[in-house]
Parts: structure tokens; sequence; C-alpha cells
């Protein structure tokens, strides 16, 4: 029995789109002799690159080490889609769900984030694609009409504006027999190429000082006297202060494995499309894009005008699973062509050139959460739920505002202080999981309505996203 759109599927690099390019660097050597620092950083993805460059630039006399145990972005950082989201609650309805109070601020304090990416990359010569198009949200449902019309006025209530597209209006921005209605964001969205990102950053740092280790995993962390110790396969660091920037992967404190889960996402893109195929779809503003869906696609061009074309599934394997092989799986890829292909028939034969996946954490509030262990030497952010382009910079602020003991506007918000709901152990974390994923699809197919459970995870203020 074929599988459809298998042809379409069939010469697609198993890699992600972005990793896969010349301009990658060259890997640098792993820490071999043991070493002090006044900072070391855990995690080379962007969490940890924007630690260490913020921190340089705070202060450019401290010395900053940063460990990476495989290579700088190889994990999420460098197989995301490249939205760079001003938002710092994953979406305006998780925000004003669980801090109404602050969402004005967060909001602001989320443009202004973005704002500052934007002039970093351009202090520091990054050249990454770094594109202030905006985002468009498409109401594929007849449902999901009242939900981006609800969208926009929350938007407007707390300083933002989100602008409503008719089902015409926005076939005229991108042209989809799907797309039933709208909403644009000019102001709260940038598209980036994030593995150029995450060299640019690298290569930022290295020029400001960084000493930076990869293939240097950190096995234990040791509290002492004179600081923390940082065990690798090699050699020692030493440091007066940590920040850990490890986001997916089993936490070096012990107590915060519980409060996250990794979640597997998947991705495809198209060859480069030709003259036609880019002029019938329209999208002349090349904004990202994104359904309403709870199991939603995000997408966008690339530079070379590829389309990217991902999500939908969010896949948790039992036990926490992490494991290389599972960034593969077929049944996702060809689920996610046909989706392809329904909404935009009018690229049919097109083929796909890359298809990948990986893993990101997510927490039981979807968006990230902070906080200090060893008498304040260690601080932390995970949990950033596929949104952490742009806040994993917010992240690295609070955890250097955290490390020098400084009250800020960003340590003194509510969201900042407070954590999330830990996941239960397993079997009942692999049981929920998967409960909340089907109850969530038979909610995208019933016109939204939620179930008993879902009502009840809602109460709870526990949950479940992509």
């Amino acid at each position: 029995m074929s599988v459809p759109y298998a042809d379409a599927l069939a010469g697609a690099a198993p890699r992600s789109h972005w990793l896969d390019s010349q301009d990658a660097p060259a890997a640098r050597p792993a820490l071999t002799e043991d070493t002090t620092c006044d900072l070391a950083v855990v995690g080379g993805g962007l969490s940890g690159l924007w630690t260490a460059l913020l921190a340089k630039e705070r202060d450019p006399s401290q010395d900053v080490v940063l460990v990476e145990a495989r290579t700088a972005g190889w994990a999420a950082s460098g197989r995301n889609g490249g939205f760079v989201s001003s938002s710092l609650t994953h979406g305006l309805g998780n925000g004003a769900e669980r801090w109404p109070e602050e969402l004005t601020e967060l909001e602001r304090m989320g443009v202004e984030n973005l704002d500052e990416i934007e002039d970093t990359l351009r202090r520091h010569g990054i050249d990454c694609g770094f594109r202030r198009d905006g985002k468009l949200w498409a109401a594929t449902a007849p449902h999901q009409v009242a939900e981006v019309r609800a969208m926009c006025e929350l938007a407007a209530a707390h300083g933002r504006t989100i602008d409503f597209l008719t089902r015409d209006e926005i076939r005229a921005q991108v042209d989809s027999p799907t797309f039933l209605a709208g909403a644009l964001d000019t102001e709260g969205y940038a598209l980036t190429d994030p593995a150029r990102l995450v060299w640019g950053l690298l290569a930022a740092c290295l020029r400001l000082g960084v000493r930076v280790y990869e293939h240097t995993p950190v096995s234990t962390l040791r509290d002492t006297s004179r600081g923390v110790v940082l065990h690798t396969p090699y050699a020692r660091v030493g440091a007066r202060r940590v920040a850990l920037a490890t986001n997916v992967f089993p936490s070096l404190l012990r107590r915060l494995r519980l409060y996250t889960v990794p979640v597997y996402d998947y991705v495809l893109t198209t060859e480069p499309l030709t003259p036609d195929q880019r002029a019938s779809l329209g999208w002349a503003g090349r904004q990202g894009m994104s359904d309403l869906g709870n199991q939603f696609h995000y997408f966008r061009l690339t530079d070379d005008d590829r389309v990217l074309w991902g999500g939908y599934d969010a896949i948790y394997h039992y036990g926490n699973g992490l494991r290389d092989e599972l960034d593969q799986r077929p049944e996702t890829f060809a689920k996610l062509a046909d989706h392809f292909f329904t909404t935009f028939p009018q690229l049919a034969g097109v083929r796909f050139s890359h298809a990948w996946g990986g893993a990101i954490d997510t927490c039981t509030r979807f968006t990230a959460f902070y906080g200090q262990a060893m008498g304040g030497r260690v601080a932390y952010a995970l949990g950033y739920t596929g949104l952490g382009v742009a806040a994993s910079r917010f992240g690295a602020n609070v955890m250097l505002d955290l490390l020098a003991g400084r009250e800020t506007s960003r340590t003194r918000l509510r969201m900042v202080r407070s954590k999330p709901l830990p996941f239960p152990p397993e079997p009942a974390r692999y049981v929920g999981v998967e409960l909340t994923r089907r109850s969530l699809d038979r909610a995208d197919r019933d016109g939204g309505r939620r179930d008993l459970w879902l009502r009840t995870l809602d109460r709870f203020g526990l949950g479940f996203d992509s």
C-alpha cells in the first residue's frame, strides 16, 4: 500500500535545513584542563549564548566560560522554524489567563526585548536573515473566526495592535482555500535563520573573550565553600556563579526534572519554489504564519523561497524519551505533507528537500520559568515550549539579574517569581499527555469544544502544547 505524498518526501534529507550549510563553523576543542572563571554557562544553544554575550556586555572584565555537550546550536536552537516572537507568555491568551495584572507590562517588555535583539544583531554585525516582517494567523475552521477576533481585542486591551483580516483580506496576503479569516501582527514578530543566529552569537561571544568549549558535557555540579565545581569528562570548572541553559535536557538540578517534559516537533522544507509557484501563493509580505488549531501548523518562506512547514504533532515518549533516532518520524512527515497540499493545492508536484525533528521542553504553564539554587550561585531558565528564540534572551537577562542579586523590573514580575506545577511521575505522566493530545485533536474536530478532561486541566492550570 503506497503512502500518500511518498514521492514528494522521497528525496528529503533527514536533517535540519538550517544546519545543512557550508557556513557551519568548525567545532571548538573540548575542555581538557581544570580551569576557573567568574561565570560558567552550561549549554551552547540560544539560551546559553545570549547569557554569555549579555554577561560580557554588562561587565567586559568578567571571565566567562561556556561549555556545550556537542556543538553550539545542534539541538532545538538550530532546528526550529526561525520565528522570533515578542511574546514572553506563549501568546496573549496564556498570559491573560495566568498573569492578567502583568500582561500589559509583559507585552511591553516583550516588544522591547525584540527591539534589543535587532539592535544587538546590528551592533555585532550578525547576518542571520533577521526580518521584522510580522506574523499572520489563519483561521481554518468556523469557530476560529471568533477566536481570532477575540485575540485582536485582547491585544488592543493591553497596548498592542493586531489587525483582524476578513477571508478576502487574508487570501489577498497569502492564498489558500482553507483560510476563513486571519490576523496580522506587524510589531511583535520577526523571522530569522536560527542556525546563522546561533553561529553569529557564538562568533560575537568569542570576539568579546568568552571561552567556549564544545564536546564538553557536564555530569554534575558540586557546591563548595569557594564556588560551584562543574565536572566534565576531562577536567573541572570552578565558577563563582553558574547559569544553566540546558532546557530540554535533564537538568543538573534533579529537583527540576519533574517540571518539564521533552516533546518532539517535526518540520519539512520544500525545494525552492519557481517564480510561478511563488506567484500562486501571493505572500508578498513574507510574514511568518500559523493556523489556530490546538494542534497547529507554523509555516514561512525561507530566504531562497522554500516553504518551511512544521508543527501539528507534538510527540511525547514514555519515560521522558530523548534519543537521536526519535528525530525522524515518517508517519508525521506523511501527515505534514498531506496537510501542506491541502492548504496549498496550487503547489501540487512540489517536493520536499529536508525532513527533520527534535525535542523542545514544555512545562505545565507553557512558558519559561526561572529560579536559583546553591545559595544563589546557580540560576536557571527553562520550559520555553517552542518560543525560545527571542524569549531566551529575556531569560538570560533574568538569570544574570538573579546571579547578581539585583531586584529589577524583570525579577519583580510574578511570572518570574512563580513556578509551574510539576508533571506527575510515570506512568501517570504518559497517560495524561496522551489523553490530552487526543482531547485536543477531538476539540479541533468538534468546533473547539473542550471535553471534561481539558476543562479539568484548565481548572488546575495544567496542560500540554507545542
